[in-house]
């Protein structure tokens, strides 16, 4: 066994990210990833000649891990901001709104925005800047907030369904992937407070104009390649055992000196459960949340916003795919559903027969384009819930087994189940391996010397 070799478990953000830094550390690393590609959920696949993301995705300013990871990669130029943050809110009958920060200070920059946010009347808009102040005062890192509901919290603070609907579920339900009201309010404490209330600047929206497997696979691939990374796809580990030797699904066995967990809680309770980790089981309570998205592509265009929000609706976001997917034609339309626990077991044609009708209220020009082809996908483990009481349950990087660590966005990583939660995982998962084998040669000596 090389000492010096480490085996890292999963091709997501949190493995690839663990992997550069522990092969920059001077470790001899492999990656397996189960998949025949890297980039995890956020990946893309080719369905026909379109190239489909695995989800709807997208950068906010204030993500810096993850928006250093991509310049890592040498990609950052393949993301465009907005000059500033400024999201459509759409409803049904023509009705709009807009909600646009200024150059003012924050936490002014999204003050003339809620003044002006048609979706709410003023008394409402006046309450829901009350409570904004108030959440400004809220301590994200105190660990009893994690047992409180957001809609309680909110109802108390004058939000009345209204409000909650309209404006502060824009932000929860795609951010936490869980209905607003059943949110852990430290989770969304985080959200808000970086996000909406940090910088002026923190929530200005970013796009990424390829698919996201040429953002994360192909540039992945190619540094980890320079760098001296073996990568290895189609590769999926079926157990870890002390020691430590991986087990892949074809028998064969990787023995190494450290293993890095990249995986979701749930597979990750089983490996390093047989690996010797007695708290592992804990990790599956976090549960799941899914996220189903709708395409749709038109013979025409029928919407004019690169994404936009909708109020009043089943729909909740909807992106504008047509130029990243490949489409030369017409309009190619995702609509992306958070918290999707009430549609993921529904059979696509009922989907279809529920969103082309809402998508044509919303956009009017839909209601005479023909649809030329439509396809639901559905991630049933996109997220951990993020209900009240998750905090306890998110683990460290490190495990009750020496030189065995994890990483993924749903370990305790201080950020929601995200992109740059993923990002941070990694750079966590390596400071604490590096830290451990550091250790143990030296915990070695000393047993030498001592006998």
């Amino acid at each position: 066994m090389n000492a010096r070799r480490v085996v890292v478990v999963g091709g997501g953000l949190a493995g690839i990210t663990a992997a550069l830094d522990l092969r920059e550390a001077g470790y001899e690393v492999t990656l397996l990833e189960a998949r025949p590609r890297l980039g995890g959920a956020a990946s893309s696949y080719q369905r026909d000649d379109l190239t489909i993301d695995n989800g709807q995705h997208v950068i906010l300013r204030c993500c810096d891990q993850y928006r250093a990871l991509l310049a890592r990669l040498g990609v950052d130029g393949l993301v465009r901001f907005q000059p500033r943050f400024d999201v459509a809110v759409l409803a049904p009958g023509g009705r709009h709104a807009r909600l646009r920060r200024s150059n003012l200070p924050s936490p002014l920059h999204m003050l003339g925005s809620l003044l002006t946010y048609r979706m709410l009347t003023l008394p409402q808009r006046l309450a829901v800047g009350r409570a904004a102040l108030a959440m400004r005062f809220v301590n994200q890192d105190d660990r009893a907030l994690d047992q409180v509901r957001l809609g309680d919290w909110l109802a108390a603070r004058g939000q009345g369904e209204a409000a909650r609907r309209k404006l502060w579920d824009l932000f929860i339900i795609s951010a936490l992937n869980i209905a607003g009201d059943d949110a852990s309010l430290q989770l969304a404490a985080i959200v808000i407070k970086t996000a909406l209330l940090g910088a002026r600047d923190a929530a200005d929206v970013g796009i990424a104009t390829v698919p996201l497997g040429e953002l994360h696979g192909r540039a992945t691939a190619d540094l980890l390649g320079r760098l001296g990374v073996e990568v290895r796809m189609n590769s999926r580990v079926t157990e870890i055992r002390n020691g430590f030797e991986a087990e892949l699904a074809d028998g064969e066995v990787i023995k190494a000196g450290a293993v890095v967990l990249a995986v979701p809680s749930q597979q990750a309770a089983k490996l390093a459960g047989a690996a010797g980790a007695k708290e592992a089981p804990r990790w599956e309570e976090l549960g799941a949340s899914p996220i189903v998205n709708v395409h749709v592509i038109y013979d025409r265009q029928v919407a004019s916003q690169p994404f936009a929000a909708a109020v009043d609706s089943p729909v909740q976001w909807v992106f504008d795919k047509t130029k990243i997917a490949g489409l030369n034609g017409g309009q190619y339309l995702a609509v992306s559903l958070s918290a999707a626990d009430s549609y993921i077991g529904v059979p696509s044609a009922e989907l279809r027969d529920q969103f082309l009708p809402e998508l044509a209220r919303i956009f009017p020009a839909a209601a005479s384009a023909q649809v030329i082809d439509s396809f639901v996908t559905r991630e049933r483990r996109a997220t951990f819930r993020s209900a009240p009481g998750c905090g306890a349950l998110r683990p460290g990087a490190a495990t009750s087994v020496s030189g065995l660590v994890l990483a993924g966005s749903w370990t305790d990583t201080g950020w929601p189940d995200t992109m740059e939660g993923a990002v941070r995982s990694g750079h966590n998962a390596a400071r604490q391996l590096v830290s451990e084998l550091a250790a143990a040669p030296a915990a070695e000596a000393t047993s030498g010397i001592a006998s």
